[in-house]
């Protein structure tokens, strides 16, 4: 379990793809502190720490092919930054939101563009989850936690203000339009829909 609040970026160091997954070698800044199997949040995908390096600078993650079919780890090339976030204490504050690093589905990025200090970021909105997705609800992009200002059902939108925290804390300062990010929808809007038996026959 994840908060959506980045820790810190890291850098792709070498990305091998086989015939199936992945291998994914990233310099972390928290390297020494790492344990083989803990989980990290990657861009938002929760993935296992396989190996660290001898100087811990580093650490492997193996990847399913799933995950590079579900998410948009398979567009990291070497160098490329990424968002950062270990799992959450049970002891620690709950600043964003409940993330679990299951990545719903990917988007395009409209557009990323200064808005006086702060930044503007709109991004695509697939159809089969806007109903995961309210104004001023939670949405976690690449693994951030933000606040969907505004929708537009027409364009199939959403678009969140990025305050410069943000921006200099995470790898939003990178994004251009057309690029691809991972969509991770409210735990909570997803648990209620199947909860709420719409569809289902009454009992009694």
């Amino acid at each position: 379990m994840f908060t959506g609040l980045v820790e810190t970026t890291g850098t792709v160091r070498r990305f091998l793809r086989p015939d199936s997954g992945g291998t994914l070698w990233l310099t972390i800044p928290f390297g020494s502190e790492l344990e083989l199997g803990e989980s990290v949040a990657v861009n938002g995908c929760c993935l296992t720490v396989a190996e660290i390096s001898a100087d811990a600078t580093a650490a492997r993650f193996d990847l399913l092919a799933q995950t590079l079919r579900v998410t948009a780890l398979d567009d990291l090339e070497q160098g490329a930054t990424v968002n950062l976030e270990r799992a959450l204490r049970a002891d620690a504050r709950l600043g964003g939101h409940f993330v679990q690093g299951h990545v719903d589905t990917t988007a395009r990025v409209i557009a990323y563009q200064p808005s006086g200090a702060d930044h503007r970021f709109e991004v695509e909105l697939p159809a089969p989850f806007s109903r995961f997705l309210i104004p001023k609800g939670s949405i976690a992009v690449d693994g951030i936690s933000l606040t969907a200002a505004e929708i537009d059902d027409e364009a199939g939108t959403f678009t969140c203000w990025i305050t410069p925290h943000t921006h200099a804390a995470t790898n939003l300062a990178g994004r251009t339009s057309g690029q691809r990010v991972n969509l991770e929808f409210d735990l909570l809007a997803k648990y209620v829909e199947p909860l709420a038996g719409a569809d289902r026959p009454a009992k009694g």
